[in-house]
């Protein structure tokens, strides 16, 4: 709109004024999910510190679905129903794993693309080769697929009641970066917290993830009626000392944080390979 008006010398002066009001800048969406289930302790903390950035939809499963990895349902139909974590936070559980949150979320339950999508905060760890049995993970790895800026929060605490007090600012330094700077596309965050016991955190190490394995067993034990059942039984054996590692730093009291890409072609060893004249 054009208006006129004097200015401070008596001139009469010509002005645009704009009187449409200014748009409302829409808050991102966060999706949230993980693997232990929605009744959790881990995801109403990390729900409630998303909804601080932004939309939260909560997606996850009905149950706990730790070491599921990558798995999805094929076989069964997904039972999804709306859910409440607490007065605000909304959404949905579901029947299957992990990564069908995720594709549910994507590919049905929202008319909405995700501007992030967080995981956890999973009971439990999932440093080095435990990323790869980790429904944690592959939540994350999942929305790094889509090219969705993903994040995988894990606490080394398995208890059900596991206090989560100091990691919540991790969670929101974190997912305040990952909204601000520019995110790598297909790739995802492997953040672990060490357990405090009471102590305060050293800080926040990017690192690579470290070598080991686990060396299993697996347990026979009898039911009362003499028929045989069996466990899946094992301990984690590190192999890698290098100080660069997610290893080193959960042991020195550091949050570890390893950007995690689902290429698993090993791409030094092709000439090898292609020496052998396949």
């Amino acid at each position: 709109m054009l208006i006129r008006k004097k200015d401070d010398e008596g001139y009469t002066r010509k002005t645009f004024v704009n009187l449409r009001p200014m748009k409302e800048k829409k808050r991102p969406l966060i999706l949230v999910t993980n693997d232990d289930g929605y009744t959790a302790k881990g995801i109403l903390n990390l729900a409630q510190i998303a909804s601080k950035f932004g939309d939260v939809l909560i997606v996850a499963p009905d149950k706990a679905q730790s070491g599921m990895g990558h798995a999805i349902t094929i076989h069964d139909p997904l039972k999804i129903q709306e859910i409440e974590l607490e007065k605000g936070l909304k959404g949905y559980s579901c029947s299957g794993t992990p990564v069908d949150c995720v594709k549910s979320a994507l590919h049905g339950l929202s008319d909405r693309r995700p501007d992030l999508l967080v995981s956890g905060i999973n009971h439990g760890a999932n440093f080095s080769i435990n990323v790869i049995y980790s429904g944690t993970m592959s939540a994350a790895v999942e929305g790094a697929l889509e090219n969705i800026p993903s994040i995988g929060f894990s606490l080394l605490d398995y208890h059900k009641d596991a206090d989560f007090s100091e990691s919540r600012w991790v969670v929101e330094r974190v997912i305040e970066k990952a909204l601000s700077e520019k995110f790598p596309e297909h790739t995802c965050l492997n953040v672990n917290i060490p357990k405090t016991n009471g102590e305060k955190l050293k800080g926040i190490k990017v690192c690579r993830q470290g070598v080991g394995i686990w060396q299993d067993e697996l347990v026979k034990r009898e039911d009362p009626m003499g028929n045989p059942y069996y466990w899946l039984a094992g301990e984690f054996k590190e192999m890698d000392k290098g100080q660069d590692t997610d290893i080193y730093a959960l042991k020195n009291r550091y949050v570890s944080v390893v950007p995690t890409q689902f290429d698993m072609t090993a791409h030094q060893h092709i000439p090898t390979i292609s020496n052998w004249e396949l």
